[in-house]
């Protein structure tokens, strides 16, 4: 509807995870790089979990989007699935025939498919999301899965998404032998109030808008402030945003414009009020502990631990980089071996 009004292609903010308008904060490129680093390695479960809203679907949606021709990927989405249904969810996603058949028939033919893969020169990747539905003998399902090999190399390697809940989940003491084989887990974080309005200059312009600032500096923040840097509840305000510039035929979007349509979809998106704590005589005191002198050390801290995890990153994307290259040169020498032993 506000599309032409605006100049724009297509939608910028509409809710279905789409992996052309993947946008990579700080987060969610670490996310990525490990995802990309699990899939270099081959083996082990990666582990990816944030709040609700934060990307972790757009995530998989952008991994599978470039995956590489040699993988064979599924996704799931769980609902509370029993060991047995998710072993037939798995077999039906790869297109195995699982119709009148037995556990112990499904995980033949599963094994069999994963064999067949490994011939051609392929293997298969699985993406549980809502990973934190499934109970623990599910997981240790999955663990079992994992356990399908051909010369000490994993036929089958899963990706793990979820919300918060997943984590004490996998922290249970039953849980040891999976986290034994977890080769990294990252959580992501909402937006910080910078990459909040990067993250809508990017959707803006990935749409197709052209024509300078749309939105003022007091929007944004008005923006960051309502929605807590959530991409998903980014995208809900942002929508009915740019519907009411187009309906109150508005050329610049500021504070008094997102204020009004915050007003409008509060209730809609069950925002909680403040609370607000009292004395025993009854008077209001502050929700929220006010400043004092131990914020410059946690600032300190907090840049302490930035600095590492750039380092980390950083790293890691090296081993990345590392591992392909690896990986390229021992695919020619066995391409070189093939051929001198088929002129002998």
């Amino acid at each position: 509807m506000y599309e032409n009004y605006y100049g724009l292609d297509s939608k910028p903010f509409q809710l279905t995870p789409d992996p052309s308008f993947f946008f990579a904060s700080k987060w969610h490129k670490r996310a990525m790089s490990y995802l990309q680093y699990g899939l270099s390695q081959a083996e082990g479960f990666i582990v990816i979990t944030g709040d609700i809203g934060t990307g972790k679907t757009t995530i998989a949606n952008s991994l599978l989007n470039d995956i590489q021709d040699d993988i064979v990927a599924a996704q799931i989405v769980t609902p509370k699935l029993s060991p047995d249904e998710l072993v037939k969810m798995v077999a039906s996603k790869f297109e195995l025939d699982t119709n009148q058949r037995t556990k112990a028939d499904i995980l033949k033919d599963l094994e069999s498919f994963l064999f067949q893969l490994h011939k051609q020169g392929k293997r298969a990747l699985l993406l549980v999301d809502e990973a934190q539905n499934l109970p623990l003998e599910t997981i240790e399902e999955l663990r079992m899965l994992s356990n399908f090999q051909e010369m000490g190399k994993p036929l089958l390697q899963s990706f793990l998404l979820g919300q918060e809940e997943l984590q004490p989940i996998l922290r249970a003491p039953n849980m040891e032998q999976f986290r034994q084989r977890i080769v990294a887990s990252c959580h992501l974080a909402p937006l910080t109030d910078d990459e909040c309005k990067e993250y809508i200059e990017y959707r803006m312009a990935h749409a197709g808008w052209s024509r300078g600032e749309l939105f003022s500096d007091g929007a944004y923040d008005r923006i960051f402030q309502f929605t807590h840097g959530v991409p998903r509840k980014i995208n809900t305000l942002m929508d009915r945003i740019l519907l009411y510039g187009f309906l109150e035929e508005l050329e610049k979007l500021d504070e008094e414009a997102v204020e009004n349509v915050i007003k409008e979809v509060a209730d809609e998106m069950f925002v909680p009020d403040k609370p607000v704590l009292q004395d025993e005589g009854g008077s209001n005191i502050l929700s929220e502990p006010a400043s004092n002198g131990q914020v410059k050390d946690v600032q300190y801290y907090k840049t302490m631990l930035t600095e590492l995890t750039d380092a980390l990153d950083n790293a890691i994307s090296h081993k990345i980089k590392l591992t392909r290259y690896i990986d390229n040169l021992l695919k020619k020498k066995y391409k070189t071996y093939v051929r001198l032993k088929s002129d002998d």
